[in-house]
Parts: C-alpha cells; sequence; structure tokens
C-alpha cells in the first residue's frame, strides 16, 4: 500500500501541462473531494498499528506535493502570455469608457487662464500657508485692520503669525521678490476666510488675482485689459469703474458688468439694477512696490482679483456656493459636456 502512495508522489512529481483544463483535471484527480487522497485517508483505519505511522507520512508527502504542484503550474500559467484567440471575437465593438467631467470652478479658472494668456500673461502660484509678511504686512495692510484679527482670518500660529492665505495677493507678492519688472502675472488658487456658510458665502473659495508691473504703466491700460476680459468671459463690453479702497492698490475701484434685465434671474443677481459687480481693481501702491525690492519711481503697475466661485455661479446659473464643495454627483454629473 505504501508503495502504491510511492508511485503516486512520483507521478505527482513528474506531471507537467500548459493547459489550464489538464491541470484541473490533475487537481480533481489528486486533491478533490472524490479523490485519490480521500481514499487513502478513508483507508487509514484498516492499516495494520506497526505501519500507520509510515503509511500517514506518506499521505502527507503526497498531498504537500500535489498541492506545491498545483500552485506551481498555476502561477506559471497565469503568468506565460496568452493567446490572441483567448480574448474571443477581437473585432467586436470595444466597451464604452465612462470619461468624468471637469468641476465647475476648474471649468472657469481655465477660461480666466486661457483668457489672460493670450494677452501675455504667465500663471503664477505659492503655498496656501502663509506668513504675516506675505499676507499682510508687504501689501500695506497696517497693523490695525480688521483682516488680521482672528475673527476673520485662519491662524495655524501665533509669535510668529503662520495662517492660511487670505487673498493670492501673498503669491504677487512673492513673485514681485523674485522676479524683475516687466512683470505680467495671474495667480489663483484657494484661499480662506472666517465667515459663516451660507447660501452666498464660504469659508474657502477661490480667486484669480492679475498684476502688470512696467514702466508707464496708466489707469488707461488697466481699463482696457478688464475690458478685454469681461467682453472675451461674459460676452458683455459695457462696464463701469466705481471707486474703492483696497490697502495695496492707490487709486482703488470696483468693476462692474452690465448683464441686464432680460430675465427674472437677471433681476435677481442685479437687484433690479442690471449692473453685476465682478472684481476689485487698482493701481499698485508705491509702498507694496518698495516692499518687494522694485523701484516706485520707476515702475508702476495696476492690479485685480476676482472670486472663481462667484463668477461660475453666474456663468452656470447655480444658486447656491455650497453646491460647489459638496462633492454630490447628481450636481457634477451636469457639467461632463464641458471641457
Amino acid at each position: 500500500m505504501i508503495d502504491r502512495i510511492q508511485n503516486l508522489i512520483d507521478e505527482a512529481q513528474s506531471f507537467t501541462t500548459d493547459s489550464a483544463s489538464e491541470l484541473e483535471t490533475f487537481r480533481i484527480k489528486f486533491l478533490g473531494k472524490k479523490g485519490l487522497l480521500n481514499d487513502l485517508f478513508a483507508d487509514f483505519k484498516s492499516v495494520p498499528n506497526e505501519q500507520k505511522k509510515a503509511y500517514g507520512q506518506a499521505i502527507n508527502t503526497l498531498k504537500a506535493t500535489t498541492q506545491e504542484k498545483v500552485n506551481t503550474l498555476k502561477e506559471r500559467l497565469e503568468t506565460q502570455p496568452s493567446n490572441a484567440s483567448s480574448f474571443g471575437d477581437l473585432t467586436r465593438p470595444g466597451e464604452p469608457i465612462h470619461i468624468g467631467g471637469r468641476h465647475p470652478i476648474s471649468l472657469v479658472k481655465n477660461q480666466i487662464i486661457d483668457i489672460f494668456s493670450r494677452i501675455g500673461f504667465n500663471v503664477s502660484e505659492g503655498p496656501e500657508i502663509e506668513d504675516d509678511w506675505h499676507n499682510f504686512t508687504a501689501l500695506n495692510l497696517p497693523e490695525h485692520h480688521p483682516a488680521r484679527d482672528m475673527q476673520d482670518t485662519f491662524f495655524v500660529q501665533t509669535n510668529p503669525d503662520i495662517l492660511l492665505r487670505t487673498h493670492t495677493s501673498s503669491v504677487q507678492v512673492r513673485y514681485m521678490e523674485n522676479n524683475t519688472p516687466p512683470i505680467r502675472t495671474i495667480s489663483p488658487g484657494r484661499v480662506y476666510r472666517n465667515e459663516a456658510i451660507s447660501a452666498r458665502s464660504h469659508c474657502f473659495f477661490h480667486q484669480v488675482e492679475g498684476l502688470y508691473i512696467d514702466k508707464n504703466v496708466s489707469f488707461a491700460d488697466l481699463k482696457q485689459t478688464l475690458q478685454y476680459f469681461t467682453t472675451e468671459l461674459f460676452g458683455k463690453s459695457k462696464i463701469r469703474l466705481r471707486p474703492s479702497y483696497f490697502p495695496f492698490t492707490e487709486p482703488s475701484a470696483e468693476v462692474d458688468v452690465y448683464w441686464g434685465l432680460e430675465t427674472e434671474t437677471d433681476y435677481k443677481m442685479t437687484k433690479g439694477t442690471g449692473w453685476l459687480e465682478i472684481m476689485g481693481c487698482g493701481m499698485v501702491d508705491p509702498n507694496v512696490l518698495e516692499n518687494c525690492g522694485i523701484d516706485s519711481k520707476t515702475y508702476s503697475g495696476f492690479a485685480f482679483g476676482m472670486g472663481i466661485d462667484r463668477i461660475a455661479l453666474l456663468l452656470h446659473q447655480i444658486n447656491d456656493i455650497r453646491l460647489l464643495s459638496e462633492n454630490d454627483m447628481r450636481f457634477l454629473k451636469q457639467f461632463k459636456s464641458s471641457l
């Protein structure tokens, strides 16, 4: 009986195949429920006591040898290249590939970058965690300015002050420190402010800020640049600039575009005036230029900034800013057709 088991061990050791079906037949023959090993285990009780030890060792050797042979051949078959015929009909139509869509904020940001890149602006980026100098001091914000208050800004630590940037103007400061005029750059990115979350405001949102520094830059250059931008993005060429105040620009202005009063939505968005505020702008304050190592007597420039989220709401007629950050697939799938 032990001789029979030894013959089976020799058979298992010498077995080889390149066919998965033959390997499965071999496995069933030895290791299946009705296989040889189960039969041998069933015969164990009829073996004389003096032979049981040798018989048991022989069975265990056969089982281990067979299992190892199956695993080795199976691994070899899985790694070797398959024949083309195993893929079936190669002329049949392929499975459709489900392509995702871009986020509405990415769509608008890419539009804005594309518009300004046509007139020579490059893209600059910077860290979202900033220090006091780049976020406040270099931009001419005095120590008592409300933006420095804990109620309006997310501080990571104090002394020294490290915070989540409140605008992408900090990127412009870094760019001016590391580059010499002429400078023509836009800085898109995420910013953070300690505000209550509602349908019209959020604690984080996205901005694009632009900067142009060169000799003899005037307010007329700023107006023409904004005129070009609003015409390209909104298809609206009628704009107005209202006097305003920003610590880092002088003079400063708010930019309104004439949206019109054609629909009920237009009335709601413009509060019945037809004019819609889209951004702030102004001539760069000489103090900011000096803080960044640029001679304010030789160079001048303008800067502007706008919220990407708000423009996305306008362009896509979205009534709640929170939808942009909730990752609701029912909402995001509506933008799959956009590039």
